[in-house]
């Protein structure tokens, strides 16, 4: 089924928005009224239709908007994208899955042609056909990583196996929540989590490090991780702090619905079959305060997690400044009930 792209912004006038129905496949990752650190890993398979596990690379109407903001941001900071000169055959890899993720879920829009090592990738909302040599970087405009991640939702890191350990070696990371591929290039598991609050004295990342280095080529697993952003700004990043952060000074009792989003990653890792790298995929969504309530489960929810959180994670998220101003908007919302298990709307 052929998708209708939105033509919007996520800068200058923000005029990105959601449409009902993508407001009801929106990855909401709460599954009860609380939240804490967790490992949260599940297989990464095909879910439901109509949702954003219907396919495993997910497209939807912000596709051509998305693309168009990371060109932007690759034009003023080409530091973005980085790739290490040994991950050359990772990023072959991750070209192919990409293609054949794209084009396997959304056929109205994606076709790969493959004769041997002869391919043609046609992009029709992009309006890329190109035909190249798989393996012959040569043959494309750019490295075949960033070729391809120039034309995907979501940020990509490409982690390297080695020592018992997992080195980040390769990004595209132009919508990241506050951190920055530049610093992280090069770095090990461990140390790229460094900042982050709690999970480190509850084990969290031993376990998911652990988990990591057994996964399996054919077996991608997924999890959530999620923050507050105030716009619908996808560059969060601290080479651009100056730009968003004084935003979070900006939200009153008025404005709230409006400018309060919630920025929701959904988190996939693949195996890669010829490098043994792992692929680990960050995709981004965002949806404000006035489209989350009208979903009444997700109204009744989201301020009971925003009242359990721990001054830590408060902090470490950057919501000092308007959670309880959104959490007295949201009230008017709850009503009380109980909510079902799960994250899908009833």
């Amino acid at each position: 089924m052929a998708i209708v792209f939105k033509q919007e912004t996520f800068r200058n006038d923000f005029s990105y928005r959601n449409s009902p129905e993508n407001i009801r496949r929106f990855p909401f990752p709460f599954d009860r009224d609380e939240y804490m650190y967790s490992v949260n890993m599940e297989p990464h398979v095909h879910g439901r239709a109509g949702t954003v596990y219907e396919s495993l690379i997910d497209v939807d109407e912000h596709y051509v908007a998305e693309m168009h903001d990371r060109a932007l941001v690759l034009k003023e900071d080409p530091l973005r994208y980085q790739a290490l000169p040994h991950m050359m055959s990772a990023q072959w890899d991750t070209l192919e899955l990409l293609m054949e993720e794209q084009a396997a879920g959304y056929p109205d829009h994606f076709t790969l042609i493959r004769n041997g090592d002869q391919w043609r990738w046609i992009n029709r909302p992009l309006g890329i056909d190109d035909s190249f040599t798989f393996g012959d970087a040569s043959t494309l405009p750019y490295e075949p990583f960033e070729y391809i991640t120039r034309q995907a939702q979501g940020d990509f890191c490409i982690v390297d196996q080695r020592d018992s350990n997992l080195w980040m070696d390769a990004g595209m990371v132009t919508t990241q929540a506050d951190w920055s591929l530049d610093f992280d290039i090069g770095m090990n598991f461990m140390e790229w989590h460094g900042p982050v609050p709690l999970a480190h004295q509850i084990g969290v990342f031993d376990r998911a490090l652990k988990f990591l280095l057994n996964l399996q080529q054919g077996k991608p697993t997924r999890r959530f991780n999620w923050t507050m952003t105030i716009n619908p700004r996808l560059d969060t990043s601290p080479e651009n702090y100056h730009k968003w952060g004084p935003d979070r000074t900006t939200v009153t009792p008025e404005n709230v619905g409006e400018k309060v989003h919630l920025r929701v990653e959904l988190q996939s890792l693949w195996r890669l079959p010829r490098s043994n790298a792992i692929l680990f995929v960050i995709r981004c969504y965002l949806m404000n305060m006035e489209e989350l309530v009208t979903v009444p489960k997700w109204a009744r929810r989201f301020p009971r997690v925003l009242k359990t959180l721990p001054p830590e994670l408060i902090d470490y998220k950057g919501l000092t400044r308007f959670r309880e101003t959104t959490i007295d908007w949201l009230s008017k919302y709850d009503d009380g009930a109980p909510t079902s298990p799960g994250i899908y709307p009833d």
